[in-house]
């Protein structure tokens, strides 16, 4: 009887303990931090002769978001395509003498060789500047860290301009702010313009996703960019054997010329 009487409030915890753990749902995410699904309307870009730019297309979805606000707007997604790092190198030109020469010059290290972005809506109306250059986000935030000595006469603010002067009239750097939208509830949609002298080699498409302000999560997928036909054939000739490349440039250019001046000559 003392058996029967001591087991009964142990089997009633153990009911009660079960009864609880019952009201917890098995496939809860119980940190309740959103996150971010990507993918792209292609893993691979061919560049042939008659290449003009194009048109690449990320999709995404916000994942454990919260209903209202999304509904509100309180989300925000900024999807950039970066090109293959390099160092480049910014050159200064002063009149000496009548004639411009290279003067100064300034390398900035590892910096995409093309730069694409969009977002939902103006970078500054999404996060504050300084998260945008922890991050690297947008033209105007991206590290520019020069190498080597700075020479005195060197002004690193005018060659940081430059540098994005020439790249954004060159077409390699470029964004959008209405670039993403959203076009369900947790869907997105964003379309990146490839100018149509982007470098081959393997790209990187990242997706940040902000929350009021606060940057929340990342998601990146790489995307190849190859050169086919003619243009892969004269890449790979001026790579792999210069010298043999430039002098067959040299006597092609003297051809044309010879047969040119042979055509258009006054008898």
């Amino acid at each position: 009887m003392r058996r029967l009487l001591f087991a009964l409030p142990t089997l009633a915890l153990l009911l009660y303990g079960g009864v609880a753990a019952a009201q917890v749902p098995l496939a809860t995410d119980m940190t309740g931090k959103e996150g971010l699904d990507i993918g792209t309307s292609t893993s691979e870009i061919a560049i042939t002769s008659d290449f003009r730019g194009a048109d690449l297309t990320i999709f995404g979805s916000v994942t454990n978001s919260d209903t209202l606000l999304l509904a509100i707007g309180q989300y925000d997604v900024i999807v950039t395509l970066e090109g293959p790092r390099d160092d480049t190198t910014v050159r200064r030109k002063d009149r000496v003498f009548g004639i411009w020469v290279n003067r100064t010059s300034m390398t900035f290290e590892h910096m995409p060789t093309s730069y694409s972005l969009a977002s939902t809506r103006a970078l500054s109306e999404i996060t504050k500047p300084q998260t945008l250059t922890d991050l690297g986000i947008g033209i105007d935030y991206m590290a520019l860290t020069p190498t080597g000595y700075l020479s005195s006469s060197a002004n690193l603010k005018d060659f940081r301009e430059a540098f994005r002067r020439i790249k954004q009239t060159g077409g390699l750097y470029q964004g959008e702010d209405a670039g993403v939208r959203f076009v369900s509830s947790s869907l997105f949609k964003a379309t990146l313009r490839l100018p149509a002298s982007i470098p081959d080699g393997v790209h990187i498409v990242h997706a940040y996703l902000f929350k009021t302000g606060e940057f929340i999560a990342e998601r990146e997928l790489h995307l190849r960019v190859i050169k086919t036909g003619l243009e892969d054939s004269i890449s790979r000739a001026a790579h792999e054997n210069p010298l043999t490349y430039g002098l067959l440039s040299v006597l092609l250019a003297l051809i044309t010329g010879w047969g040119a001046s042979l055509i258009f000559r006054r008898d």
